[in-house]
């Protein structure tokens, strides 16, 4: 396993550096800027501003030293690339999408800005978000800076591997069915989801509308807290957005008494969940007894049915929302066009990968006449179902614990090929998805093989203030 050493593992102890005047925002940028170029191999950004961000921390430190800085001065941040950056490319890892400039900037990242981060690169991902191991992509697979031959895990892959590998010091990633928090697990960090329309979906690149959140990849949860404060709340640009007050997420104090936790005793029975990942978790649940928390087996009958329904909906959202992408008004044309049609069909063979054009097949098929109420209706009402069952279990419980993933990050290339067993990834996550619950994934403890482990952790709706408070404490 590769050992990785970075001068700051948190904000805390890099701004008091920087109020102290140990360090300046050009020297921490300047040492970014040199590992993103040692540990180009892992091929996490697929694109730097080095320019850009060392003028920026020229500002920053002028700020500091006048005492006018935001409240994220000096963090150095990478994005996701499908989130938008007035003036810089986003492409989604898409072909359809390469060489595409935004024309304006995702509402998420230009609140970091405005609090004085420093935007230091776009990160590599799955395709438009879909995928599980960060390998649909047209940059090539992101590497895991723990094991340079496993997945970073996906589709934030690249966001996770970067935080690891202390390229930036947090990201900012997307989460449609896991992929903040099943590559948080791979990498051994904390990857955050908040509930639906608690941070604005301005500006990120939609897969599945109903199911997309943006959320943050950080080192602890306390970085986390952080940028999701910034991040969240109401936003014109966003008609979903939610209007409800953000607590200062990063401020708050820990409520002492002792939790009611549940657990999904058919998670730990899951055939296939890894027996070591099963005998970790099953030592944290004995560790928060011993803490004066009541943790309880509970069962959650819609498992199974959890990650077919996901796909059906998700699908079906993708193949409406990629409709838009028909070689005629932005992004990738074919050269071998000889009428309209031939235009809209090329350009979508040739500018969506293998993955992409399956799920978009796969959705327009779900909605087809004769077909619709078979599927898609009957996922809605399962979707409901799911819900309802949750917020039940939010009745009795303060949280819901169970795994993030059922193994540690697997080998490059090991589960691609077949897309049936990569589905099966978000078993774990894909319900904090299906009914909008806040969720976040936390460093739980190293398997034999060397990866790390994930506890998954799932809140009520905008409970994000305790799941944050309580992840804090656990996590020490």
């Amino acid at each position: 396993m590769n050992t990785i050493t970075t001068p700051f593992r948190s904000y805390h102890s890099l701004k008091k550096a920087l109020i102290s005047g140990d360090v300046t925002c050009v020297s921490i940028v300047q040492n970014y800027l040199d590992r993103i170029q040692e540990h180009a191999d892992l091929n996490a950004f697929v694109e730097v501003y080095p320019d850009e961000v060392m003028a920026n921390a020229k500002i920053v430190d002028e700020k500091i030293s006048s005492g006018k800085h935001g409240k994220l001065a000096g963090m150095v941040i990478g994005i996701k690339d499908n989130l938008c950056y007035q003036n810089h490319k986003v492409s989604a890892a898409s072909k359809i999408l390469n060489d595409f400039e935004s024309l304006y900037t995702a509402t998420s990242v230009q609140r970091l800005i405005d609090e004085d981060a420093l935007i230091i690169g776009r990160l590599n991902c799955d395709e438009f978000a879909m995928g599980s191991g960060n390998e649909n992509t047209i940059y090539g697979p992101v590497k895991n800076p723990l094991n340079v031959f496993k997945v970073a895990g996906g589709s934030s892959g690249g966001s996770a591997a970067a935080v690891t590998a202390g390229l930036c010091l947090t990201a900012l990633g997307s989460d449609t069915g896991g992929s903040i928090r099943q590559p948080a697990a791979f990498c051994g960090i904390v990857g955050l989801k908040p509930t639906y329309s608690r941070v604005s979906r301005h500006g990120l690149i939609a897969y599945a509308s109903s199911f997309d959140q943006i959320g943050p990849l950080a080192n602890n949860v306390k970085d986390a807290s952080l940028i999701l404060e910034v991040i969240s709340g109401k936003d014109e640009f966003d008609s979903t957005v939610s209007s409800k007050k953000v607590d200062q997420y990063s401020t708050l104090d820990f409520n002492a008494k002792p939790k009611k936790i549940a657990y999904i005793k058919e998670c730990l029975e899951s055939n296939g969940l890894d027996a070591e990942i099963k005998k970790s978790i099953i030592s944290k649940i004995d560790d928060l007894k011993l803490q004066g928390n009541i943790v309880e087996p509970v069962s959650f009958p819609y498992l199974d049915l959890l990650v077919p329904t996901y796909y059906v909906i998700s699908t079906a959202e993708a193949s409406s929302n990629l409709a838009r992408y028909d070689g005629v008004h932005y992004g990738y044309r074919s050269d071998n066009i000889t009428d309209l049609e031939s235009s809209y069909i090329n350009s979508r063979s040739e500018g969506f990968g293998e993955e992409v054009k399956r799920r978009i097949m796969l959705g327009t098929f779900v909605l087809s006449a004769g077909y619709h109420d078979a599927y898609f209706t009957k996922a809605q009402k399962i979707r409901r179902l799911i819900k309802q069952k949750t917020d039940e279990l939010f009745l009795s419980y303060d949280f819901v614990i169970s795994p993030t993933t059922p193994h540690t990050a697997f080998d490059i290339g090991e589960k691609y090929k077949d897309p049936t067993v990569m589905y099966l990834e978000d078993i774990f996550t894909v319900q904090a998805n299906l009914s909008g619950n806040p969720a976040i994934s936390l460093p739980l403890s190293n398997h034999s093989n060397g990866m790390p482990i994930g506890l998954h952790i799932m809140a009520n709706h905008f409970n994000e203030a305790e799941l944050l408070s309580f992840s804090s404490i656990i996590s020490k």
